[in-house]
């Protein structure tokens, strides 16, 4: 995958352009990590809401989650290219808007609940954009906020045979600049949640996703079984936050 740097600084990732899509998830083996992603969006978004916002949601993957739930839904993200592909499914049922993560281009209070996934590790400044989802959000409201895990067991074993400098121990952000032109942040769960804490957040309740996220156990059990087996691991692992996507629900 080939990420376009924007003009500003801060915004990690432009996928103007780019069919994350098509790329990404329909012509990658990625639909345990998509069944993952929903499973826990389930578990822990409001059954009823009246004002929701995706949060980076690029072309709406997940809006068949929380569209039955919320009476209006608005779809944010940077990339144009990815909103065009969400009105091109969902019409006028998905309000969307483009704009900018750091300076989001809704009012105080704006939101009873929101929603971001896999989006974390394209941010450098994760506590601005942490005061910001506080900032547009109600007094009682949820936020689930998916984190990309730098304390997974994969990346203990890579440090500890030194086959990665990332030291997954250390609270700082991890830099991963080998994984692409850019490189993502991961982050240690201490650290996110230090984070969420400074905005205001009460972190309400945690899930570990994805947390058989492998192309060999993907082999040897397929999709349907680590489904199963995700089902029940999500909640028993979450107190070591050992997967390498960690949900938080967040009440402001």
């Amino acid at each position: 995958m080939t990420n376009k740097t924007a003009n500003k600084p801060d915004v990690i990732a432009d996928y103007n352009g780019y069919d994350y899509k098509k790329i990404f998830w329909e012509d990658a083996d990625r639909k345990y990590e998509d069944m993952a992603d929903r499973m826990a969006i389930r578990r822990l978004l409001p059954s009823t809401m009246d004002q929701f916002v995706d949060i980076a949601g690029g072309y709406g993957r997940l809006a068949d989650e929380y569209l039955p739930r919320a009476k209006t839904a608005t779809l944010f993200d940077y990339s144009e290219t990815e909103l065009a592909q969400a009105r091109e499914k969902y019409g006028s049922i998905l309000k969307t808007k483009a704009g900018d993560i750091y300076q989001l281009p809704f009012a105080d209070n704006s939101f009873d609940a929101l929603m971001m996934v896999r989006a974390t590790h394209h941010f450098k400044d994760m506590q601005k954009v942490s005061d910001e989802l506080y900032r547009v959000l109600k007094p009682g409201g949820v936020a689930v906020i998916e984190v990309a895990n730098k304390k997974t067991l994969p990346k203990m074993f890579r440090y500890w045979f030194k086959h990665s400098e990332v030291n997954p121990f250390s609270l700082g952000p991890a830099h991963l600049k080998d994984l692409n032109e850019n490189g993502f942040y991961n982050y240690h769960p201490k650290y996110i949640e230090g984070i969420f804490k400074n905005s205001g957040f009460k972190i309400d309740q945690v899930l570990s996703v994805s947390n058989f996220r492998s192309a060999k156990l993907k082999k040897v059990f397929g999709t349907k079984n680590l489904v199963r087996m995700e089902k029940g691991a999500q909640k028993i692992l979450a107190p070591v936050r050992f997967a390498p996507s960690i949900y938080y629900r967040l009440v402001k």
